[in-house]
């Protein structure tokens, strides 16, 4: 379940060394070096807390997290991510998983204008575990269908993005159907690489019924940061996070177990490198 969502694919550009021994005239008259811009990018990060949808997948402590995306002139991509995770550890006691991984494809391309891109694509959740679930009904892995528009005003961009799934929704029973819009925004304020970030998102949970004294799997969750832009492909980002998540006595719907709260609001740092 990943942070930051993979339907943003970037090029990095790869400067090319003239020779040192060129003579000033001669360099004068070559004419300059077209820069040579790489299909595929990759990217590691380490992060406080891994937070998808506003809740925790790592139980409220660190996550390493990396993956690599190819995009092609066309506008199709595909890439994989993973990050570790303990959470489905918390839906069985014989079963654990230490890692989630992302596989997804698309296809991105400035239809309505410049700036303005439209992107549509699959997204399948994998968790390889370990042990057998009391019922196959609670397996964790999950298929998405999304579709996105992004959007740039300036130094404004984001996207909104609308995903639907397919299969079960991450463990719960009978919640094909289950949906997540949202909307990310980012603003460039030009000063020391500094970038504000904003999210608002809601989860629906397909499926679920209402029983007393269970609380209820949907809910909204929202995002408010800043990102510091180090330049090669290093930034740092400092978020505050939270969900509203329900609470039905002392068990809240998404729980450690140790009974913590795990869509609690909190801050999250992000230390990322793109290659």
């Amino acid at each position: 379940m990943k942070t930051i969502h993979k339907t943003a694919i970037s090029a990095a550009a790869v400067a090319l060394l003239t020779g040192l021994a060129s003579s000033a005239a001669f360099a004068a008259d070559e004419p300059a070096a077209e820069v040579e811009v790489s299909p595929i990018t990759a990217n590691v990060s380490l992060v406080s807390d891994y937070r998808y949808r506003g809740i925790s997948q790592s139980n409220l402590r660190p996550a390493i997290q990396g993956g690599f995306d190819y995009a092609h002139e066309s506008g199709f991509y595909i890439g994989n991510w993973n990050s570790s995770i303990t959470w489905v550890n918390n839906l069985s006691p014989s079963v654990s998983s230490g890692i989630e991984m992302d596989f997804y494809a698309g296809f991105k391309k400035e239809l309505i204008a410049e700036g303005f891109a439209s992107d549509i694509g699959v997204l399948q959740y994998y968790y390889p575990t370990s042990g057998n679930f009391v019922s196959p009904n609670v397996n964790p892995n999950t298929t998405e269908i999304y579709a996105a528009q992004n959007y740039t005003f300036g130094p404004l961009t984001g996207f909104f993005k609308f995903s639907y799934a397919v299969t079960n929704t991450f463990g719960y029973n009978q919640s094909s159907g289950s949906y997540y819009p949202d909307l990310t925004a980012n603003y460039d304020t030009g000063i020391w690489g500094l970038a504000v970030n904003a999210h608002v998102g809601y989860q629906k949970i397909a499926g679920q019924q209402v029983i007393a004294g269970t609380p209820t799997a949907s809910y909204t969750d929202w995002k408010l940061g800043l990102t510091k832009d180090f330049g090669g492909g290093l930034s740092l980002s400092a978020a505050y996070i939270g969900t509203n998540a329900a609470k039905s006595g002392s068990t809240y719907a998404y729980q450690s177990p140790a009974g913590k709260n795990l869509g609690g609001s909190t801050g999250v740092l992000n230390l990322t490198k793109t290659f």
